[in-house]
């Protein structure tokens, strides 16, 4: 087992989510902020855009448009460089707020949601993963799923890993040339952790953000962990960028309580250096 600890990069945000390495920058939302933000590898912060709604995850298409996930409307928005404009409305599939999003390079997109009112302590439920195609019609990819939250597509690019933040798996699904899933399977259980953000390296293997545990850790297809990396703040959701694509980003914040967490401003974009396996 490797260990690391992270360094903080850039403080004072709210609650920092959905960080994506694009074009030489990392990027990420602050949800309870309302704003998309960019940064260059010393923490320079630019405000890409404010918006209407809680964003979540953040994707691109093809033609380099950037998505960006409206959490309480269930909607995506595209933004045209001035302003964000609706791209798809998921509101008649998603059962509740939408959350992370994955936009792989066919120009296909990926969203889940809670399915069920989490801050509000309602009875959990199991959610749905919505395949956006690209002419923009909706299919439901799955409707079994316990609190989709992070995802990825493994290095062949033939199954999309979702983590299932309470049910305390990673989950596999096998894609057919649509981009639909035509089986599935636990990829890892992961015991107490609660994973929420993911990240997959170049070798297929996926770090892990667990605030449940308080730790990212480096897992094998399996569950086999390989690194656990320690943070200053509780982490929600990491990401591998800068140059090399060695080095980990880690949104962390103090709460993820939505009034508290605009008041605090305990959110931290957090990196490290790690080591390819």
């Amino acid at each position: 087992m490797e260990y690391y600890r992270t360094e903080t990069l850039i403080d004072g945000l709210a609650f920092p989510e959905g960080p994506r390495w694009h074009d030489g920058f990392f990027w990420f939302t602050d949800q309870h902020a309302r704003r998309v933000y960019r940064s260059d590898v010393n923490g320079n912060l630019e405000i890409i855009t404010a918006t209407d709604d809680l964003p979540g995850g953040l994707g691109w298409l093809p033609d380099g448009s950037l998505l960006v996930v409206y959490m309480t409307q269930r909607k995506v928005m595209r933004w045209d460089g001035n302003k964000l404009y609706e791209y798809a409305d998921l509101s008649a599939l998603a059962s509740f707020h939408c959350n992370d999003m994955l936009a792989d390079a066919h120009g296909r997109v990926y969203v889940g949601n809670f399915g069920f009112d989490l801050h509000a302590g309602a009875r959990q439920s199991k959610a749905e993963i919505i395949m956006i195609d690209t002419d923009t019609s909706l299919h439901l990819f799955s409707d079994e799923v316990i609190f989709p939250n992070g995802c990825v597509l493994t290095t062949d690019l033939n199954t999309l890993v979702v983590a299932e933040t309470f049910a305390h798996r990673l989950t596999a699904f096998v894609l057919d040339n649509k981009g639909m899933s035509v089986s599935s399977y636990v990829w890892a259980e992961l015991a107490d952790m609660t994973p929420d953000g993911i990240c997959i390296d170049n070798k297929g293997l996926i770090w892990v953000a667990s605030p449940g545990t308080n730790e990212v850790l480096l897992v094998q297809k399996g569950g086999d962990k390989v690194a656990r990396c320690m943070t200053v703040g509780t982490p929600y959701a990491c990401m591998l960028g800068g140059e090399d694509g060695q080095t980990l980003y880690v949104c962390t914040s103090e709460t993820d309580d939505p009034g508290k967490a605009a008041q605090m401003k305990s959110g931290r974009i957090e990196r490290v250096k790690v080591n390819q396996h």
